[in-house]
């Protein structure tokens, strides 16, 4: 930055106020912070208690990682765990004991109102990521070009009824 070869910064997973004195004090040396980079999705929701309006306040972007959940929120696990998925190995962010019968039966439940929708389980759950005015993308891990392309066709779908919000949030926070 003092060289002058950082013309813009970003941060990751700090909090709303880390997020605002960053802000400022890059902004005071004339380098703007342009984006920050959170672990969100459907079950990971902190971003939306401070760290949005925090975001909107500073005009900084949003790029989400991991927005469906290490591959829960997918179609992988509706069956339980296949012994070929990330949660069936030994190492990696996805563990076995993280995929328990209460979060089978969430991803399960959220498959039916994404099939209501019209879509996958991916798709819905990219969309409501990108619901967020404040996102500006998402970073997604996919495997393939087919992945990719499927997942792709979140963007057809990116409005949610109140009755769909109220239904997603019952199954996250009452189940």
């Amino acid at each position: 930055m003092r060289s002058g070869k950082a013309l813009y910064v970003g941060i990751s997973s700090y909090d709303a106020a880390s997020t605002r004195k960053a802000a400022a004090m890059l902004r005071d040396m004339g380098t703007p912070c342009v984006i920050h980079q959170p672990k969100y999705n459907l079950f990971e929701r902190w971003i939306e208690r401070e760290l949005i309006d925090a975001l909107r306040d500073t005009g900084m972007g949003c790029i989400p990682f991991s927005p469906l959940a290490q591959g829960m929120l997918t179609d992988r696990y509706l069956n339980g765990i296949p012994s070929d998925s990330r949660a069936a190995k030994e190492h990696g962010f996805l563990k076995k004991d993280m995929i328990t019968e209460g979060k089978l039966s969430q991803i399960s439940r959220l498959n039916e109102v994404a099939k209501r929708r019209g879509q996958s389980l991916a798709q819905m759950s990219l969309a409501w990521v990108l619901r967020i005015p404040e996102i500006t993308s998402v970073l997604l891990g996919a495997s393939s070009v087919e992945q990719l392309e499927s997942n792709l066709g979140a963007l057809q779908n990116k409005q949610f009824s109140d009755e769909e919000y109220r239904e997603i949030d019952h199954i996250i926070f009452n189940s």
